[in-house]
């Protein structure tokens, strides 16, 4: 038994007399995963008292745009399709899949618990038709009751904490397998399967998946902050934390994720703050910078001392020169420079490496980096040199410090590529056939 594409199958005009019955679904409820297909029988057809669940040889089955269909005989599954279209139920010809937009897994798990039944030749005793909602399903709010673990990394800073997030927001999702949603599910329902069957089961799982999902986000040091800018490696983090549970065993995946917010305690957030600033202090620009100005705001506050300008600028004093903060300041500007000029002469050593690492000398006595001298104009000499198995560099016909003989030269077949043995170049090449 197969399904047949009505518009290569059919034969001039008499496709719709040859059809016993015809298959259908009405446009599908959003809240409706799967619906048993419903028979319409006209009355030109000679099976207009036939059974529910038995198709005839010559049925029509139409399949519209978000559509997937799939045939069920005794129980288990015999027919696919996916693509949007009407197609003729034929039981003579092998099963077909029409997988459509759904890909390679559904024809894969078609392989692996699809199973064709015949008693004699004649149609099973049960056969019925179901159609799946591969549309996205949205608008699924979900929300934290309890706080997710979360530790935030920082490799630049130095930054390593453990903090506790709450977040909220709606996700989307949809029935990528409608054979392992069918199997493992929804299995032979009387008429429709509904959202409200799964939701609170889904929206649960979901919100267990979040901990190792954001642990992936963890990895990437993102901070807390981020997280609502990165939906796309949420999503694939949740898809990757939910592959067992949806992925493997029912057949869905996460389409989209929106998040409304990601909050976490202000003690914690004041704590990953005064840490960052406590970091950027290293750099000692920033942290001359910084005393300098608290030195400023002291002077101000010593200026307006209750007990007089003079006490307060005499205490200011006192407090400097104990701790030794003017002087502090300006090791700190000297340190910077220093790193600035240190720095500088690294970047400026990288650079000559490399152009000594390129450069030759011509027999001229310039010095070129180029592939000719720009004094004389010659081209640069070819590198003879070769490695010995020693590990020493030679550019004679033997190993000055093993005596082996210098390799012969392997050619390379000037039409693929392949390279053969040294010492054993064939005459024509084995993969593309080149002569040599």
């Amino acid at each position: 038994m197969g399904l047949i594409k009505a518009i290569t199958g059919a034969v001039g005009g008499v496709l719709a007399d040859q059809w016993k019955e015809f298959f259908y679904c009405e446009a599908m409820d959003k809240d409706v995963l799967v619906t048993k297909g419903q028979k319409r029988t006209s009355g030109r057809s000679s099976n207009t008292k036939g059974e529910d669940n038995i198709i005839s040889n010559g049925s029509g089955i139409a399949v519209a745009d978000g559509q997937c269909m799939i045939i069920v005989e005794q129980g288990k599954i015999v027919e696919v399709c996916a693509e949007p279209g009407e197609f003729t139920y034929d039981k003579s010809t092998e099963p077909s899949i029409f997988a459509g937009s759904l890909g390679q897994s559904i024809v894969n798990t078609f392989k692996t618990i699809g199973k064709r039944f015949t008693y004699g030749g004649d149609t099973g005793k049960d056969q019925r038709v179901y159609y799946f909602n591969t549309k996205e399903l949205i608008d699924n709010k979900f929300g934290t009751a309890n706080p997710i673990p979360f530790r935030v990394v920082d490799s630049k800073i130095g930054l390593d904490l453990d903090v506790t997030l709450r977040c909220s927001g709606v996700y989307s999702y949809r029935i990528a397998d409608p054979l392992l949603f069918y199997t493992n599910v929804c299995g032979n329902i009387t008429k429709e399967y509904k959202r409200d069957e799964l939701d609170t089961q889904l929206k649960t799982e979901f919100v267990s998946a979040l901990q190792p999902a954001f642990a992936k986000l963890s990895d990437m040091e993102l901070r807390p902050n981020q997280i609502i800018a990165h939906n796309t490696d949420l999503e694939n983090a949740m898809n990757e934390a939910l592959s067992n549970k949806w992925g493997e065993l029912r057949g869905l995946q996460v389409v989209s994720i929106a998040l409304g917010s990601v909050t976490l305690p202000e003690d914690q957030a004041e704590q990953i703050r005064q840490l960052q600033r406590s970091a950027a202090l290293r750099d000692p620009s920033l942290g001359a910078a910084t005393l300098v100005g608290a030195q400023a705001e002291a002077m101000k506050a010593a200026a307006g001392n209750s007990a007089g300008a003079m006490t307060g600028f005499m205490g200011l004093g006192m407090a400097m020169n104990a701790g030794g903060a003017g002087a502090t300041a300006q090791n700190l500007y000297a340190m910077d420079q220093q790193n600035q000029q240190a720095a500088a002469e690294q970047a400026a050593a990288q650079a000559a490496a490399a152009q000594s690492a390129n450069s030759w000398t011509c027999s001229c006595g310039n010095v070129a980096t180029g592939k000719f001298c720009p004094e004389c104009g010659k081209a640069r000499p070819a590198d003879d040199s070769w490695t010995c198995a020693c590990g020493t560099v030679n550019k004679g016909k033997f190993c000055s410090e093993c005596g082996a003989k210098k390799p012969e030269a392997v050619a390379a077949c000037p039409q693929c590529g392949w390279k053969p043995e040294a010492g054993a170049t064939p005459k024509f090449c084995p993969e593309c056939g080149h002569k040599f």
